[in-house]
């Protein structure tokens, strides 16, 4: 709990939903007949409207970027280091819209909603939905907002790769696409790990083919296991070696399978035990596919910088070092294949630790190339 809202926040915040009753049609064949999305703003619309900003969050993200809901609340929004007056995604400057994607369970309609056709949550029934898809419904929130064009859309991981989409699909309606920490595709090795998360949740007996909610069960352990893998990769072996070593939690080896005995297996069921307790598993399945399946240059003959022919946007893309599951060589992937389609884009790798989760921590440097980039947007 805050004993006082810095003076760099933007201060105490509430959710908007926003109902759709206008059909959309999803990659995957299937039809949302309606919707809601739930989504917060924080500053000001300009009486142009030229100077919004949209915020798309990551696997585990949502529409709380910044702020606070309470002064009860513990922690503010998940990117406060970055969004509110006088930082990178300055407030005073800038109207910032950040919502929960279409399949979330932060309140946006999504499997653990009810489906009006039966009464009944969605559960597995929710569709399979794609970046393209949480694209399409954005745009309809920009309609609802009267947003005609964004000064930019900015976001790290699968919000990064929902940016580069914006640019794809509705180049007219986007100045500015800045892409931290991401890729234009997933790699093998990337899959694998999500399928490794989707099987642990899967397997669990708790699940229920999708339908738990109805049993009034959590598949618990399931989620535990593909949370802790998942935090795995977003650490690199520098920052977890750092931070845990080899330390113990007690002065002696218990020489069993269950104990608690490295300081990393206890950070690591701890990261799980929260994470299952706030998220929902069919979203995680989800979200994780919707990762699988973004590939905006399988319709281009794989040419990247073909895929890019007709963006108009300006481009920033950051990357970190040590950061192994979106590497910088996937996003100089992404600036070669700008690059090649004649378009506006500076990049910056930032020598940093933390491994991917960089793109959620206040480092100097990383603020600083950050906020001068989004300090030159024109308004």
């Amino acid at each position: 709990m805050p004993t006082a809202i810095p003076a760099d926040s933007v201060g105490l915040v509430s959710p908007k939903v926003v109902h759709f009753a206008e059909p959309l049609a999803l990659a995957c064949g299937r039809t949302l007949h309606d919707y809601q999305l739930i989504y917060e703003t924080y500053g000001t619309l300009n009486a142009s409207r030229s100077n919004a900003v949209l915020i798309c969050h990551a696997l585990s993200g949502h529409h709380h970027a910044a702020g606070y809901h309470s002064m009860d609340e513990r922690k503010p929004g998940w990117w406060d280091a970055c969004i509110g007056p006088g930082k990178a995604i300055d407030t005073n400057r800038f109207f910032v819209v950040s919502l929960n994607n279409l399949g979330g369970c932060n309140g946006s309609t999504g499997p653990s909603s009810l489906n009006p056709a039966t009464g009944k949550p969605y559960g597995a029934d929710f569709p399979v939905v794609t970046v393209e898809d949480w694209v399409h419904s954005q745009a309809r929130l920009a309609d609802m907002l009267e947003i005609q064009q964004w000064a930019a859309v900015v976001g790290g991981s699968l919000g990064g790769m929902q940016a580069l989409q914006w640019a794809i699909s509705y180049p007219e309606r986007i100045r500015h696409c800045v892409a931290i920490a991401s890729a234009p595709k997933l790699s093998a090795q990337n899959i694998a790990f999500n399928e490794v998360a989707r099987q642990a949740i899967l397997s669990d007996p708790e699940f229920h083919g999708g339908h738990f909610q109805e049993q009034g069960v959590i598949p618990r352990r399931g989620l535990m296991l593909a949370r802790m893998v998942g935090h795995i990769t977003y650490l690199s072996d520098d920052a977890m070696g750092t931070k845990f070593g080899r330390g113990l939690k007690s002065e002696k080896l218990n020489y069993d399978f269950t104990s608690v005995e490295f300081q990393v297996e206890s950070y690591l069921r701890y990261q799980g035990e929260e994470f299952s307790s706030r998220f929902d598993a069919n979203t995680y399945l989800l979200m994780t596919k919707a990762l699988d399946y973004f590939d905006p240059a399988a319709a281009h003959g794989d040419n990247l910088a073909s895929t890019f022919a007709t963006a108009k946007a300006d481009f920033c893309v950051i990357s970190f070092t040590t950061d192994w599951r979106f590497s910088p060589e996937r996003s100089q992937e992404i600036v070669n294949a700008l690059m090649a389609a004649r378009k506006n884009v500076c990049y910056l790798e930032v020598d940093a630790p933390q491994g991917h989760d960089a793109f959620l921590i206040p480092i100097p440097r990383y603020l600083q190339a950050f906020s001068s980039y989004m300090n030159r947007i024109v308004l």
